[in-house]
């Protein structure tokens, strides 16, 4: 059973959070590169794992594939919504985070549960899905699109409600979901999430009609995260 340190970094900027998912990320790779460097005799190092989840204040990102036109707003526009905005590392185009939204990082060897990235984004949507379905909602894919979205199969209808993006090198991953609970969709209007111009953005409190317990999600997240990637947190 593998070990996963879970942290709750709670409400954090985001480019401390990015920081500290790099610093992270480089450790495990430079252990990674150490290992590889061993004698056949000699025991190598063990590679630590990590779940981080946290909050960001108001911030667009823009990942590796993305175009920047999808940011409909100025940089002072950006300053009157007291929001920021970066070009980061990580696949996928523009999306959103703010408070009310439950950000997951997980920083995994792979090589330690299984060297597929396509399984990997699976598991993560899975694992959104499962707790959707703990609160009645139905939830699924959208081919050719990754995250997790509702009424999929009707383009009128079809809504996203959790985002993933996530970068990977020597099978050590980092970035990973932004689902959202009691999120201010309005923000959203000022870009093109994910660069889908046709589907529209949703939140949990929004499905439900109701503010949900943030705390209550992530415990069914890290739940059906242990079952999926057969890991304790610790």
């Amino acid at each position: 059973m593998q070990q996963v340190k879970f942290i709750d970094l709670g409400l954090i900027d985001f480019k401390q959070a990015w920081d500290y998912q790099e610093k992270l990320f480089d450790e495990v790779v430079q252990i990674k590169i150490s290992n590889r460097k061993l004698s056949p005799d000699t025991q190598p190092q063990a590679t630590p794992s990590y779940l981080l989840f946290c909050e960001h204040p108001h911030v667009y990102t823009l990942g590796n594939s993305g175009n920047k036109e999808h940011l409909l707003i100025t940089e002072q526009q950006l300053i009157q919504k007291n929001a920021t905005y970066y070009k980061i590392n990580r696949g996928g185009d523009i999306t959103y985070h703010g408070p009310g939204q439950i950000v997951g990082y997980p920083i995994l060897d792979l090589d330690n549960f299984f060297t597929d990235i396509h399984k990997y984004l699976r598991f993560l949507e899975e694992i959104v899905i499962r707790t959707l379905a703990e609160y009645g909602i139905e939830s699924g894919r959208s081919k050719g699109e990754t995250g997790v979205w509702l009424d999929a199969e009707n383009p009128l209808k079809a809504r996203k409600i959790c985002a993933m993006g996530v970068r990977a090198s020597r099978w050590v991953t980092m970035h990973g979901f932004a689902f959202n609970i009691n999120t201010d969709l309005g923000y959203f209007g000022n870009i093109v999430p994910c660069g889908i111009v046709d589907k529209a953005v949703t939140s949990l409190d929004k499905e439900l009609g109701r503010k949900v317990n943030e705390e209550e999600v992530k415990q069914k997240l890290k739940k059906h995260f242990a079952d999926l990637f057969e890991c304790e947190f610790n």
